[in-house]
């Protein structure tokens, strides 16, 4: 078990929280602080200590005896913290990974892609809407996309949707469907695109890293409970950095044939 407050019935007992050496027989169990002794009993989380005469304990004199009702952390509780932080991390660091692929999915690369128009938002009813909730999207070939409402009442709202988008493309409203033809990029824009998913990549990346920090100090924290040792911290965020270096290479991948697809003629 590990100690994780101090709640003495009167002061707090700051000297006797030591590393103690534990002795014992067949009544009870002596530990020895600093060369002095206290008798201690334990029931689930919490472990009473009785001082003795001639412990040396700050505020109190040495004739003084005190019980202190020391809370302990069982090693289920700790390892359940310990589990809620990783899984924590990994949620948060999936969840970063699928935010880049969003934004890289929503540039135009040239060829058609359902995923261009995701982050398109359409004025439905008075509510802004996202275009993939009101209308199916396919890819009748590699140069265009067709967008077919579930209601056609939404026509023209879709069109002004795209118009107003930053995809540069102009639809084809045929009063059925809206049809979109993909431009091929220049290679000036292709350069240009290159760096846009860059700076996506790295933005990543930076949030790959925020939930590593953040992660280190929820066991900073632990150890300041006394609840994780100082070796245990290092251990801990040794694991965390190598999860934290498997995320940063998923975005290298990722960010490689992204740029691959937008610099390919």
């Amino acid at each position: 078990m590990a100690m994780s407050s101090l709640s003495p019935t009167t002061s707090s007992l700051p000297s006797l929280y030591q590393r103690p050496t534990i002795t014992t027989n067949s009544q009870k169990t002596l530990v020895s602080f600093q060369g002095n002794l206290v008798s201690w009993s334990s029931s689930a989380s919490y472990v009473k200590l009785k001082v003795r005469n001639g412990v040396v304990v700050k505020g109190l004199s040495q004739s003084q005896k005190r019980d202190a009702t020391i809370k302990c952390a069982t090693m289920e509780e700790i390892e359940a913290e310990k589990s809620l932080i990783e899984k924590s991390v990994k949620e948060r660091m999936d969840k970063a990974i699928d935010s880049v692929l969003s934004n890289f999915n929503s540039i135009r690369t040239g060829r058609s892609n359902p995923a261009m128009l995701d982050k398109v938002e359409v004025e439905y009813y008075g509510s802004p809407v996202n275009l993939k909730t009101i209308a199916q999207i396919s890819t009748p070939d590699s140069s265009s996309l067709l967008v077919q409402p579930y209601d056609k009442s939404s026509l023209k709202a879709i069109e002004k949707a795209i118009v107003n988008s930053d995809l540069g493309m102009t639809p084809s409203n045929d009063g059925e469907v809206i049809r979109l033809s993909i431009p091929q990029l220049t290679s000036d824009r292709r350069k240009e695109l290159s760096k846009v998913v860059a700076k996506q990549a790295e933005e990543g990346k930076v949030a790959i890293r925020n939930i590593r920090r953040d992660a280190i100090r929820s066991y900073d924290k632990l150890e300041k409970e006394k609840k994780l040792s100082e070796d245990n911290v290092k251990d801990l965020s040794a694991d965390l950095q190598k999860v934290t270096d498997e995320y940063m290479k998923k975005i290298d991948t990722i960010f490689k044939q992204k740029e691959k697809e937008i610099l390919t003629v």
